[in-house]
This record gives C-alpha cells, sequence and structure tokens, in this order.
C-alpha cells in the first residue's frame, strides 16, 4: 500500500504547468491517489483536479507538489509552515536550488515517495511581528532596506539583548540557510547548508567600518533596532514588501526550526546546485589540461556543455539528465572557428564530467559517437546496452 492517498498542487502564476498537472493526474489515476488544486490557479487550467481553498488543501494533502521555480516552492512551504507535509519541487523553468526534480522525471519520483524511496530535508524558517501588528514569516530572509531617497537604512544588531554592531547600509538582511544562496548571497553573505542551524545578518553595501556578516545560532535572541539616523525602511519578507519601519522601531526575529520538510530523493546535492545555479568560478568549469584559451562549462539551466573562447560560446553539447544517466544529443560548432577541436575538447568535457559525477552515459549524438569511437578509454561510462 503507497504511502500517498491526497496530492496538493501549487502552481507558478505564469508558467506553463499543463504538461506537469497532465503528468501528476495520470500517475494518480493509476494509483488512486486525489489530486487538489487551488480555486484560482487551476480555474484557469483544463484539468481533473479538486478545486478546494487553501486550508482545505493543508488539512488534506500529505503531499505538496511545487509547479515552478524557488518562489512557487517558498510559497508552498508558507502554506504548510509548521506541519508535517511533505513538499516535493517541480522545476517548471530556469533551474532553482529548492526544486527536486524535472517535468521527464515527475511520474518515477512520485513512485519512488508512494514507496518511501527519499528522505527529509527540514528547513528553517524566520518570524517577526511588523510595526503595524502583523506577523510574518520567511523561509528565505527578511530584510530592512532602504527607501529610495528617504536615506540609508541605519540599523542596530542587538544579541542576547546587547547591542553588537551599528549598521549603515543599503539593507540589514537576516537570511535562513536556505536565503543564504539569495539576497544575503548577492550582499557578500556565505553559502550555507541548509541542513545548518543558525541565522545570517548581512549588511548590503555597507558604510561602516565593519561590515562582515554574521552567523548566529537559532537559540540566541536576535533584535534589528532601526536607530535615530535612520530614513524610512521597507520590510521585506521573502523579497515582497509587507510594511515599513521608521526610526524607533525594533524587529525581534524568532527562528522557527523545521518548519517545513522537503523532500530529496538524491539526483543532486545542494553544493552542486549552488556551483551550477551561483557559477562558482572554478567548479562550474570542466577542465581539461590541453585546453589551450579554450574552456567548458556545464550550462545546467540551458542542459548543455558549452566551450567558450575569450568568454563567448563558441560551440554545444546537448544533454539530458534521465533517470540514472546522462544522453548526449548534439554538437555544434560556430562556423568561424570550425576545425581547431573544440567539438573533441567538449566530448572529452563531458565524459570527464560523467565519470567525475560516476554517471553512466548515453551517446545518441553522431559526433560523440565518432569521438567514442576514436577514444575507446570513455566506452566504460557507457549505460548498460549501449
Amino acid at each position: 500500500m503507497g504511502m500517498i492517498k491526497v496530492v496538493g498542487l501549487v502552481l507558478h502564476p505564469r508558467r506553463d504547468c499543463g504538461a506537469a498537472i497532465n503528468a501528476i493526474v495520470a500517475w494518480a489515476q493509476r494509483h488512486d491517489v486525489t489530486v487538489l488544486g487551488l480555486h484560482d490557479e487551476i480555474s484557469r487550467i483544463d484539468c481533473q483536479a479538486e478545486a478546494v481553498t487553501s486550508e482545505e488543501m493543508v488539512e488534506r494533502a500529505g503531499l505538496l507538489v511545487s509547479l515552478g521555480g524557488d518562489g512557487t516552492m517558498l510559497r508552498t512551504m508558507r502554506l504548510v509552515e509548521g506541519r508535517k507535509t511533505i513538499v516535493l519541487g517541480v522545476n517548471v523553468g530556469r533551474l532553482g536550488f529548492l526544486a527536486e526534480v524535472d517535468l521527464p522525471d515527475l511520474a518515477d519520483a512520485l513512485s519512488a515517495i508512494d514507496e518511501h524511496r527519499f528522505t527529509v530535508e527540514a528547513r528553517t524558517a524566520v518570524r517577526t511581528t511588523l510595526p503595524d501588528g502583523k506577523d510574518v514569516s520567511a523561509f528565505n530572509d527578511i530584510a530592512l532596506v532602504r527607501v529610495p531617497g528617504d536615506g540609508l537604512a541605519a540599523v542596530g544588531i542587538t544579541v542576547e539583548d546587547k547591542n553588537f554592531v551599528n549598521y549603515a547600509a543599503d539593507a540589514v538582511i537576516v537570511s535562513t540557510p536556505t536565503g543564504s544562496t539569495a539576497y544575503s548571497f548577492s550582499a557578500g553573505g556565505p553559502i550555507v547548508s541548509p541542513n545548518v542551524e543558525g541565522l545570517i545578518v548581512t549588511a548590503s553595501a555597507a558604510h561602516s567600518s565593519f561590515n562582515r556578516p554574521l552567523m548566529l545560532a537559532l537559540q540566541e535572541k536576535l533584535q534589528l533596532d532601526v536607530l535615530p539616523p535612520s530614513g524610512r525602511l521597507a520590510i521585506e519578507v521573502d523579497g515582497i514588501i509587507e510594511g515599513y519601519a521608521d526610526a524607533g522601531d525594533c524587529l525581534v526575529i524568532e527562528p522557527i526550526p523545521a518548519a517545513a520538510q522537503v523532500i530529496r530523493l538524491g539526483t543532486t546535492s545542494f553544493y552542486e546546485r549552488a556551483r551550477r545555479k551561483l557559477r562558482v568560478e572554478g567548479s562550474a568549469q570542466v577542465g581539461l589540461p590541453d585546453g589551450g584559451n579554450s574552456r567548458v562549462v556545464d550550462n545546467f539551466e540551458e542542459q548543455r556543455y558549452e566551450i567558450l573562447l575569450g568568454g563567448e560560446t563558441a560551440g554545444t553539447l546537448d544533454y539530458r539528465r534521465r533517470g540514472g544517466y546522462i544522453e548526449l544529443l548534439d554538437t555544434e560548432i560556430e562556423q568561424s572557428v570550425s576545425g581547431r577541436g573544440l567539438a573533441g575538447k567538449l566530448a572529452a568535457a563531458a565524459f570527464e564530467d560523467a565519470r567525475a559525477r560516476a554517471i553512466p552515459v548515453k551517446v545518441t549524438c553522431p559526433f560523440v559517437t565518432g569521438y567514442l569511437q576514436r577514444h575507446p578509454e570513455y566506452t566504460d561510462l557507457l549505460a548498460d546496452g549501449e
């Protein structure tokens, strides 16, 4: 007997999620599973999901499936905040950090969850009460951001009831480990594993002599004080302005450990997603000792290897990740640089990358097939049956 009885869907407001919904509904019909969708989201799509309110979805569904990107995932996590409901992120569009599977792997992912073949990654949230009394929570960050024309953000950081530092900056960000790769990262903060229990305080474009980020334990009391020199500040909660703060206001930041349960199937790691999404210099590069003035990078979002000459793309090798292997599909080299061995460097880089990741390879690209005949040292990487 499978563990999934009711699945709830949360959709990106603009992207086309029809193919993903159809895949979920087809899988659900085969496994006698009920599919729910929010009234205002599925009303624009012809599908067989049952329309419900967000409250009813959270009460009935044991699994929520987020169809979109990181923003949709954050919204889904907020829906189930504090509950044991598990959340699966499905990438519909650009690569994100929170999504676990792409559309081609969706049915297999649902079956793996139904058969208890997954792990759960607990995500910390942060909560505060706005000056107007409204309670808000975030899974990425809460930020005090200067309003253009109203002066800098002058914010005191109080830890354990004692002032530690006063920042004068464009913004002061309190981030969860989940949000360490978002606003905090762009402001110079560290990349932090989502498994770490802590909060990061980062000042964006600090005008202070001390401009380093702080890492706090969850049990340490944190308060943000808006100081007298400060201009009016927007309060952003996961990137959305939820209110404003003026001099004399303070925000007490409360962490919420294990506020959401995100499904992991073991196909990729946080560090692999971070390395590719943030283009970490060196590790995103697939190095070859004889590369000359060219280099090969893995453009994960477009699912292709690219060979660069002088920073410009000179050729590509398209691929698809299908279950437990990678399929090399097609190689193209710009005519102006043909005959320089760039296609061979692309093929070699792809094989070396697969070897480093211990991923079997299937070859359907004619050029790579010929390259493999000339370089049998890579035949051990072929998937069974190749």
